[in-house]
């Protein structure tokens, strides 16, 4: 028996070698590199001045700005992904619903970015149904709406899969019990399908708002440069000032940032 066990464990562990090998690889190891690099000025010098330099009221602002649109972004996603998760429950090939919501995801984000662009253009379709109710041709490209618009429309689908996934494990006879106890439908939502799908809210929210905090390429195409995140910043230092020391510094601080919003937003197990 313990022969077996023991054999059972090694088993396990050698299974174990490619994930390790894995997060050692891709992201230990570039989270170390980072973290490296942050030491160092433009110039390849040690210094302490690139973390010194980001609590400055430019950096301060530019982080205030990208947690700012991050958390409209998944406000936006969460008011329109938890409505249509639900909706879906209760259609009938809610598979395939799912799947043609999901399905814009597996095109290149480039290349959706592109599509809009022609969508929000000066002679694109957006202004050409403004002109079809009078109202004439708009700035829709290069705004702050048409930033969130594109970004919400991009991160729907990773906000709409775990909701549903929540609603589908959710009891269905704890809601009759609510409407049998005569509680309305905006209570019963309230007080039984909410709480009971908030794991599904909070890992949609994770996997919206923590890649919302890095956008940096639909802030050039679709902004216009006008919103600047800390994402935008970084692909600023990398590849046109190529200060990297700079770059790497504003990357540790949106991983530690992300780490905090996991341990947040965790699921916590309840006795």
């Amino acid at each position: 028996m313990r022969a077996a066990i023991q054999r059972n464990t090694g088993t396990r562990n050698l299974y174990l070698i490619p994930y390790l090998l894995w997060i050692i690889l891709f992201v230990i190891a570039p989270i170390v590199l980072i973290v490296y690099y942050s030491f160092f000025d433009v110039e390849g010098n040690f210094t302490f001045g690139n973390y010194k330099d980001f609590f400055t009221p430019v950096y301060m602002k530019m982080t205030f700005s990208s947690f700012w649109y991050a958390f409209l972004i998944t406000a936006f996603s969460l008011l329109v992904a938890y409505p249509t998760a639900y909706l879906l429950t209760k259609t009938k090939h809610k598979q395939l619903w799912m799947l043609l919501i999901i399905l814009p995801s597996w095109i290149n984000l480039l290349l959706k970015t592109y599509a809009f662009i022609g969508l929000f253009g000066t002679y694109g379709a957006a202004n050409k149904m403004l002109e079809l109710f009078g109202i004439g041709t708009q700035q829709i490209l290069f705004t702050d709406f048409s930033f969130i618009f594109v970004s919400v429309y991009i991160f729907i689908p990773f906000m709409v899969l775990p909701i549903f996934n929540a609603l589908e494990e959710l009891n269905p006879s704890l809601v009759y019990a609510a409407r049998d106890l005569g509680a309305s439908p905006w209570t019963t939502f309230r007080r039984v399908i909410f709480p009971l799908t908030i794991s599904g809210v909070k890992s949609g929210c994770q996997a919206v708002f923590i890649p919302a905090l890095s956008l940096f390429m639909i802030t050039r195409l679709i902004a216009g440069n006008r919103v600047i995140t800390l994402g935008t910043a970084i692909e600023q230092h990398f590849l046109v000032t190529q200060d990297w020391g700079m770059g790497a510094t504003i990357a540790v601080f949106l991983i530690i940032a992300m780490a905090i919003i996991m341990i947040l937003t965790g699921n916590r197990n309840r006795k």
